[in-house]
């Protein structure tokens, strides 16, 4: 059986690194994913960022996971084009064991910043993702794949998304990104359970996991509870990680799981704590599954 990498998604945070340092100095963190975009927009990286990746990409361990390249939006701009360019660079810098994209879109100019937004499950939409995909897979010369959106406007969304994305990864032979505390979202905004969404997947394409937190929104659900937000800056949830432990036996070609936390969400050392117990706790999940 493949070993199951335990990973972390780099910030470039101070608190990131202070929070972190630790698991790096002892040799825990076996894999490493860079949202490579974020650091596009930078002036330039901390030397230790740099140090970090540079490693992680000679060992082979090394993966990608874009933001912002918006693969469902529906005009090709010249915004478009240029994130592929940088690609193409950034490929020159360092490799990579994959690539990922997020599900959804997030380009609508002032209308929308922040997390991808759902898209219309259509045929249309379908073709145009189809060929986003292949242009991404074109520049990338690696396996590409697309994480599922924790925001859904109705039940069709939550039932309906699985389906389509095995649909839109099929031409490029992609891969899934499960994000396992996306489906937990969307389990406590419409009161459904986790086999009910999982099983409408393309588990045996799932090659990357993901696991956070989140937070709880004022605002309530027609049925009448909070809205879960998948906004990265809290400890993971136990059924988050009971969730792994029983996904991961389904999901056969997993390579590696990914802890996600924000920057700045690390500030105090009770904060640091909880991010290294939830990393050690994926990882003793990982070794079980071994």
């Amino acid at each position: 059986m493949t070993q199951v990498l335990a990973g972390l998604s780099l910030m470039l945070e101070d608190d990131f690194l202070q929070a972190t340092l630790p698991l790096f100095e002892n040799g825990e963190v076996e894999a490493l994913e860079w949202s490579f975009d974020i650091g596009w927009s930078r002036p330039a990286m901390p030397e230790w960022a740099d140090a970090l990746l540079n490693e992680y990409s000679e060992m082979g361990k090394l993966v990608g996971h874009g933001v912002t390249f918006s693969p469902l939006s529906g005009a090709w701009t010249a915004r478009s084009q240029a994130w592929l360019d940088h690609l193409r660079d950034e490929l020159q810098l360092r490799r990579y064991l994959h690539i990922s994209e997020h599900f959804g879109f997030m380009s609508a100019g002032d209308f929308h910043q922040g997390a991808p937004l759902p898209v219309p499950l259509t045929e249309k939409t379908l073709q145009l993702g189809q060929d986003r995909m292949r242009a991404l897979a074109e520049v990338a010369d690696c396996p590409v794949g697309l994480e599922n959106l924790a925001l859904a406007l109705s039940m069709r969304d939550v039932a309906d998304q699985g389906v389509f994305l095995r649909d839109l990864l099929q031409p490029v032979q992609g891969f899934l990104v499960l994000d396992l505390h996306n489906v937990y979202c969307q389990m406590k905004n419409f009161g459904c359970s986790t086999e009910q969404i999982l099983s409408t997947y393309p588990l045996e394409r799932v090659r990357e996991m993901h696991v956070s937190g989140g937070s709880w929104m004022e605002a309530v659900t027609a049925r009448g509870t909070p809205i879960r937000r998948d906004t990265h800056d809290d400890a993971v949830p136990e059924e988050v990680f009971e969730m792994l432990a029983n996904a991961l036996p389904r999901c056969p070609q997993t390579r590696i799981v990914v802890l996600e936390r924000l920057g700045n969400t690390l500030t105090d050392e009770r904060a640091a704590e909880d991010h290294r117990r939830d990393f050690r706790t994926m990882k003793s999940i990982l070794s079980h599954h071994a």
